[in-house]
């Protein structure tokens, strides 16, 4: 709301001069208003979730334990080092069996690092975005709980997808390790984790092309 207050000034009898007007602006309204803002935008904004990232780290080996064996055929070794390169090889790197395999030099493109995972993991990553395109389109009608357990049943049931090892030197930072747990989940890798880069593969990395 707004106040006009007239003032006029002059002497008795004399020339009379022009009113000057000046107004006044009540805030009062505007703030009612923006008290209403804050409690609309409080109730109707949805506050964002803290976002969790899975890792799956190894477990302390005891002396009862055996020791987990993991098949060479399925296994594949991701070295991470700095400037944000990638090398990866199959199998096991074991020097009483020589030769040591070959590292193949990567990163973290679309035709990088992403691409070997798909190829490797094609089968299952087919089987989840079919799933998953069928509840979009409608054919299949299931609870959220039920397609995450249904998922998860097929990363269990697979038994041909890659067991991948995410290892890392002491170049890697923290954001190389984030962007390759990213990339397990975009292509839906059942099995994977992070473990210690050994004494061979630091070798490896020592020699392997730049």
């Amino acid at each position: 709301m707004s106040e006009i207050i007239e003032q006029e000034k002059g002497k008795k009898g004399g020339k009379r001069r022009p009113k000057k007007q000046s107004t006044r602006i009540d805030m009062t309204p505007m703030v009612d208003l923006m008290c209403l803002l804050i409690t609309f935008f409080m109730l109707t904004t949805a506050f964002s979730k803290p976002k969790v990232m899975v890792i799956t780290m190894p477990e302390k080996k005891t002396e009862k334990e055996p020791e987990v064996k993991i098949a060479a055929w399925r296994t594949l070794n991701i070295l991470l080092t700095g400037d944000d390169i990638v090398y990866y090889y199959a199998g096991e790197a074991n020097p009483r069996k020589p030769p040591l395999p070959a590292l193949i030099k990567s990163d973290f493109s679309k035709d990088g690092i992403r691409k070997v995972l798909l190829e490797k993991n094609k089968d299952l990553f087919r089987q989840i975005t079919e799933y998953r395109d069928k509840r979009v389109s409608g054919k299949l009608l299931v609870a959220d709980t039920t397609a995450e357990s249904a998922i998860k049943k097929m990363k269990k049931e697979d038994m041909k997808g890659p067991i991948v090892l995410i290892k890392a030197d002491d170049k890697a930072k923290y954001k190389d390790v984030v962007n390759i747990i990213d990339e397990m989940a975009i292509c839906n890798i059942a099995s994977y984790a992070v473990v210690d880069i050994n004494t061979v593969e630091l070798g490896m990395l020592k020699t392997a092309p730049k």
